[in-house]
């Protein structure tokens, strides 16, 4: 079956630039896909490949060696005089659970260490070379895969080093990763490796929407039949694909349109000089892809839309976007100002559409606005460094950066038991378990003889990422416009750290009478501060019920992800006033919270207080914090004020 066909998309006139712009110029760094699921992300990603000119490789060669060009390091090589034959361009698809061995490839230790060979095995990233590796639900990958997959794209080049033995190999591919942002962001230090950055949504335009959806039934019904209606166009696109990257090397980067793009870097106050230098690469690209033989101010227009909007966050919280207005003055600050009527407008219709200002998460929203009864909303202040809190032992989930764990990656603390057969091998382990065998097994010189048996595994410890379950009381006493301030700026300084050590979140909230999952456990800690920024306050306070929902959540999820460890946060005055007997049915929830590292954040202030959050945590066997002491610059006080009494 015939895939859908590129031309045959409705819509997303970014996207398809973006696509485009890096299949003439691999150089720019691949493209990051934003947008809801149902989107057509995939879809366009994988009609891609189907346009790009074929590649000649060396025939036999497993990584796709260039016989005009050979790598000199090539684990098959040499090539020299090789013959080689044409194939299409590949399109490799990288799964979420896939391992770092089956991405970047693995040595045979048996082989290495009997044989004295390097016998090395290729990755999904040699299978990309020259051609694409797709990403779909990128932010999903494990940070240091990723971070593996960005270094090849930058480098060209990926390289295993396995106890001593080391193989490097070209790896040139076009990245496209695609992502959902409700299901969690990227780091900043990632989203920045990816080149362009493209948001798709949906058409809310009945017209469209009708033609998107007979498109789809005309494929499913035929699909050989639809791609042929589309033939022509998609060939022709392929052609000027092809043309453009015949024209790229002679396209002329002249100094007006580098001081246009330093003038809109800085403007823009972006990190770092990645973003110049993928602007002018995009903008270069644009201009090939345009017929032309120099850059203009409407191709550094198009490739700012592109390659800037993910480099503005200064926080997580932050959308990405930038401003049309701050990106005309910029180009019109720059100087010497470069004539040409591309200068009178905001380029042609290919230039990608304006991306919206992002609001300030984590921005003072100035005075509470009161809403119906005794509702109102406080915003929350800057955000500031909190303190770390860990769950207690050692666990075995997902690799991150709170809680001791026996993960795949870090420090070796010793042997996994022979029944293990997972991660990676333990050298002076499996030669131990071989010696006392060698004479059996004939051994002759210097090489061992090894068994599938011998072979042992290390055990590592390093970082795992927990469920942060906040539990926020919300109720009047909490309402007051300074406290709640407080509340939510200390509760986002947490989610902000959730964030950097890769956590999951919750928000369950409590008052009036009742408990609400205001956000079930999810990798993506921005919804987590919107919901908690919007969040209203007023009526009694139904503690019990607030724990027993956390209780509730926290039973569903240790189903659903039971190696992931949870750390409750409790956020209250520790009072209870809704409902009879408000105060024991409380005592009795924290009763079955009593085997979760807990901590109960104490919003209690004034010169009068009842130490009732104090007591909660008690019942709960949580940490006792004051709001005050959320902050790590305050326990840093707190250190050094007794060490300096103890002195």
């Amino acid at each position: 079956m015939k895939p859908y066909p590129f031309t045959a998309v409705v819509g997303l006139p970014d996207l398809r630039l973006a696509l485009v712009l890096s299949s003439i110029s691999p150089a720019v760094g691949g493209v990051l896909v934003r947008g809801e699921k149902g989107t057509a992300k995939s879809t366009m990603v994988r009609a891609l490949a189907g346009l790009l000119p074929g590649v000649e490789v060396v025939d036999g060669c497993r990584f796709s060696c260039d016989p005009a060009a050979p790598d000199p390091l090539c684990p098959d090589g040499p090539h020299d005089g090789a013959s080689s034959h044409r194939r299409p361009a590949k399109l490799v698809e990288l799964p979420v659970g896939a391992a770092e061995d089956r991405v970047i490839g693995s040595l045979h230790l048996e082989r290495a260490l009997a044989e004295g060979v390097t016998d090395f095995q290729p990755g999904l990233l040699a299978a990309a070379h020259r051609g694409l590796l797709y990403v779909d639900e990128v932010n999903l990958l494990h940070d240091h895969l990723v971070d593996t997959l960005l270094d090849a794209a930058a480098m060209g080049r990926a390289t295993v080093e396995r106890e001593g033995v080391s193989v490097s190999h070209a790896a040139r591919f076009v990245l496209i990763g695609t992502m959902n942002p409700e299901e969690g962001e990227l780091r900043p230090q990632l989203l920045d490796r990816f080149g362009l950055t493209v948001e798709v949504a949906s058409s809310r335009d009945p017209e469209q929407r009708v033609e998107v959806v007979r498109r789809r039934l005309a494929y499913e019904a035929d699909p050989d039949g639809f791609a042929t209606q589309y033939a022509e166009e998609d060939a022709k696109l392929a052609a000027d694909i092809e043309a453009a990257q015949r024209l790229l090397p002679a396209v002329k980067l002249p100094d007006a349109a580098l001081r246009r793009i330093a003038e809109v870097c800085a403007s823009f106050e972006v990190d770092g000089m990645r973003a110049d230098i993928v602007t002018a690469r995009t903008a270069v690209a644009h201009a090939a892809w345009s017929g032309r033989d120099e850059v203009t101010t409407d191709d550094v227009r198009v490739a700012a839309r592109l390659a800037l909007p993910h480099r503005r966050r200064r926080n997580p919280f932050d959308a990405p976007g930038i401003s049309e207005e701050q990106l005309e003055q910029a180009l019109q600050d720059a100087q010497p100002p470069e004539p040409g009527p591309e200068d009178d407008g905001p380029g042609s219709g290919s230039a990608p559409s304006e991306a919206p200002e992002p609001p300030q998460g984590n921005a003072p929203q100035g005075e509470p606005q009161s809403g119906g009864g005794q509702q109102k909303t406080v915003g929350a202040g800057e955000t500031f460094k909190a303190r770390v809190f860990r769950v207690k032992g050692t666990g075995e989930g997902e690799r991150g950066r709170r809680s001791r764990a026996i993960t795949d990656s870090g420090r070796t603390v010793g042997v996994q038991p022979a029944s293990v057969r997972e991660g990676r091998p333990h050298l002076v382990a499996t030669v131990k378990a071989a010696a006392p065998h060698q004479k059996a097994r004939g051994r002759h010189g210097a090489a061992l003889k090894l068994r599938p048996q011998d072979l042992r595994y290390a055990r590592r410890e390093g970082r795992e990422g927990n469920l942060v379950l906040f539990c926020v009381d919300a109720s009047g006493s909490m309402g007051a416009k300074a406290r709640m301030r407080e509340v939510k700026t200390a509760v986002l300084s947490l989610l902000l750290d959730a964030y950097q050590r890769r956590d999951k979140v919750g928000l369950v909230t409590f008052r009036g009478d009742a408990a609400e999952l205001a956000l079930p456990p999810t990798i993506s800690v921005d919804a987590a501060a919107s919901r908690l920024e919007g969040l209203p306050t007023g009526g009694r306070t139904p503690l019990a019920e607030g724990l027993l929902e956390a209780a509730r959540v926290l039973r569903v999820e240790e189903i659903r992800d039971p190696r992931r460890r949870p750390l409750l946060v409790v956020v209250t005055d520790g009072r209870a006033t809704s409902g009879p007997d408000a105060v024991a049915r409380a005592k009795a929830a924290a009763g079955l919270l009593s085997g979760v590292t807990s901590i109960v954040m104490d919003c209690e202030s004034g010169k009068m207080r009842l130490g009732l959050a104090a007591d909660l945590a008690a019942h709960l066997g949580a940490e006792h914090v004051p709001l005050a002491d959320v902050a790590a610059e305050s326990l840093a006080s707190a250190v050094r004020a007794r060490t300096g009494k103890a002195a």
